[in-house]
This record gives structure tokens, C-alpha cells and sequence, in this order.
């Protein structure tokens, strides 16, 4: 059963007399269901209560626009297709200002964007939001991401969050700005009297994400092409480390300190749930801070060299296979929702598995 949570009630500002509210789901005696990723999230934050600590998140999220074309196979090309349109703003890159009349429409919808750009591939781009406690966090990017689809359609064009939707393009990335504050709203990240400025719950925190990173991936990675995004100079992680502003590495660490002292886990890729992104990461956080975890080295230099750290999953099933193994990550995100994940997941995979696909048929069918 779902019931709306009027707090998260919202004007949709380009539908006059509709409002969007969140529903929290129950079962039918009343308790809370364990696999709503709304619960499991709230759940996680509940620990971090505990400590006398909150979870303060900013998501980053990245997606492509594309145009219907008669030329394609798919029906769908990239919009505005044009090299080296990087971090370029106005009709350069985007010819009929999509993202300038998103961001107007956006900025109305209460779900605070603080700056977006243009990415590396042709019709990519990214839009930042700004940070807040974790589960507000997630309710806006959940909100953002159907709003940016919407939005799309509305025009004619369709938006997609796919890790890689193109073989000759970049993929599309989740990445998550993550930071601890106290009852008193200090950030306890930083220790300007500590090694790199970090205090030790920081880099309790690294370390925790780093130990659990590959249970982590299967919730922030969660589907069959999420793993056709990592590889060496993607500016996607191929390997768990962290570095000191190092965008190759798996966690960054931004060269603000202060009340800014942050961690960016770059794990996650567009597909993902917000709340299960938000609530993978916290759980690794959690028990590195716990247990504390020491975290290794940071990483210095290339962020692709097999010999400096342990590689990520590299497919879905190895994903799954180290969250179901990983029993006190598991714990925290609720073991009736890791169970109901991993029967999805593996059902997909399976799907996938006996799915003939077009690389295969203009592989084989000429040749064999």
C-alpha cells in the first residue's frame, strides 16, 4: 500500500493544477516494506542518528538527449550531434537551448540545481544538485530524473539516464558528494591538523567504501550495461582506490576543506536508484567508521594501472554475487531487500543471457 508523504508535495510548474508527491509503501498490516528503496535509505540514515551524525549529499547526474531519425535503427540519434562541445553553454552545443529552458522549468520545481554544462559527447549532459541530508537528496534527484524525462517528451525528443547507450561515446555517471555533519552542524571530515586535511571518520569513511566497494556496485551499477561504462581512460573508475582530486580514481576528494570537506564517490552510474546509490554508499561509510576501517594509500597519478589496486566487477553477475556475499553491508540495507534485488537482478541477467543480440547476427550470419 502507498501513502504520500505530504512533505515531499510540489507545484509541477509546467502542469498548471498537478502537484508530484512521494509515496512511502507499507505492507498491508501497516509496517514499512523492506525492499522499498525509500525504507532502506531511511534505515541507513537512522544508524548515522545514532552516532549523532548526518548524512549530507549532493548528486551529480549525468544523460543524454536524443532526436527521433528515420536513419536510425532505433528510431533515436543524439541530439545536437557536434565535437568538442565540452562544458559549452548556449546554441553551440545546443542548438535549440534544451538545457536552458530545463534549467528555467527546473529552478521552478523547488529542487534546488545549482549549475549544469554540456559533457564530453555529442547530446550529453550534466546537471548538478545542491546538497542537502541524504534522504532529501535522493527525493530530489528521484524527482529529477523523472522531470528531465518528462520535460524531453514534451518537446519530442526522448532523455535517457542508460550507463552507455552508444559504442562510439562516453557513459553516462552518477556521482555522489558525500559529507558527515555533527548535532552542532560541524563537518567532521575535516581536521585541518591531519594528514590531507581529512579527520580519521573520513578516512574511517574511505576505507569502509573502499573494503565494500564491490557489494557497493551492485547498487550503484545495477544493471547488464552498466558495465560497458567502466575501462581504462573512460573517466570512469576502472579500479577501487581513492585520490586527492584525482578524477580517475573511485572516490575523489575535492581540494576544499573547511565546512566543505567532502568525499565524491564516482562508483555510480545514471541507471542507478538514487535512494539505493545514496544508501550503498552510506552503508560502506558506516562500517568503515564503525569497524574503522584504515584506508589504503591514496592513489597518485594514472588511475588505470591494474597494478595499483584491485579492479571493480566487471559484470553484473560478479556485482551480485559479492553483495549477496557481503553479509554486514547486506545487514544494513535489509536483508529481505537484498534478497528481492538479487532474484530482480538475476532474472535480468538471465534474460540477457538468451537474448540474440545485433552484434551477434552481423557477427555470425554472413560468416557461418
Amino acid at each position: 500500500m502507498a501513502f504520500p508523504d505530504l512533505d515531499t508535495l510540489k507545484p509541477v510548474p509546467w502542469e498548471p493544477g498537478v502537484a508530484h508527491c512521494i509515496a512511502d509503501i507499507f505492507n498491508p498490516d501497516g509496517t514499512p516494506a523492506e525492499e522499498s528503496p525509500r525504507h532502506v535509505l531511511r534505515q541507513v540514515c537512522q544508524q548515522f542518528a545514532e552516532l549523532g551524525l548526518t548524512p549530507i549529499v549532493g548528486p551529480e547526474l549525468e544523460f543524454y538527449i536524443l532526436e527521433e531519425s528515420t536513419e536510425s535503427s532505433s528510431g533515436w540519434r543524439r541530439y545536437g550531434e557536434g565535437t568538442g562541445n565540452v562544458y559549452t553553454s548556449g546554441r553551440k552545443g545546443d542548438p535549440e537551448n534544451v538545457l536552458l529552458e530545463s534549467l528555467r522549468l527546473l529552478g521552478d520545481y523547488d529542487i534546488d540545481v545549482i549549475a549544469a554544462n554540456h559533457e564530453f559527447s555529442s547530446g550529453q549532459f550534466e546537471i548538478n544538485l545542491w546538497h542537502s541530508h541524504a534522504l532529501d537528496a535522493a527525493d530530489r534527484a528521484h524527482r529529477f530524473k523523472d522531470a528531465v524525462k518528462e520535460l524531453a517528451r514534451r518537446r519530442g525528443n526522448l532523455a535517457t539516464f542508460m550507463p552507455k547507450p552508444f559504442n562510439d561515446e562516453g557513459g553516462s555517471g552518477y556521482h555522489l558528494h558525500f559529507s558527515l555533519v555533527d548535532a552542532e552542524g560541524r563537518n567532521v571530515f575535516d581536521d585541518p591538523e591531519a594528514s590531507h586535511g581529512l579527520s580519521a571518520t573520513a578516512l574511517h569513511a574511505i576505507g569502509g567504501i573502499i573494503a565494500h566497494a564491490p557489494a557497493i556496485a551492485a547498487v550503484n551499477n545495477p544493471t547488464v550495461n552498466s558495465y560497458k561504462r567502466f575501462g581504462p581512460d573512460t573517466l570512469a573508475p576502472w579500479l577501487i582506490d581513492w585520490g586527492l582530486d584525482n578524477r580517475s580514481a573511485m572516490i575523489r576528494i575535492p581540494p576544499e576543506r573547511g565546512a566543505a570537506s567532502r568525499l565524491e564517490l564516482r562508483l555510480g552510474d545514471a541507471s542507478a536508484n538514487s535512494y539505493l546509490a545514496i544508501a550503498g554508499m552510506l552503508a560502506g561509510a558506516l562500517l568503515g567508521i564503525r569497524n574503522q576501517i584504515e584506508a589504503p594509500a591514496p592513489l597518485e597519478g594514472y588511475g588505470y594501472d591494474e597494478a595499483k589496486s584491485d579492479k571493480l566487477p566487471q559484470q553484473l553477475t560478479q556485482a551480485l554475487d559479492a553483495l549477496e556475499s557481503d553479509k554486514e553491508l547486506g545487514a544494513l540495507m535489509g536483508e529481505t531487500f537484498v534478497d528481492a534485488f538479487l532474484a530482480y537482478k538475476r532474472d535480468e541477467v538471465e534474460r540477457f543471457r538468451t537474448w540474440i543480440t545485433d552484434w551477434e547476427f552481423h557477427e555470425y550470419t554472413y560468416h557461418i
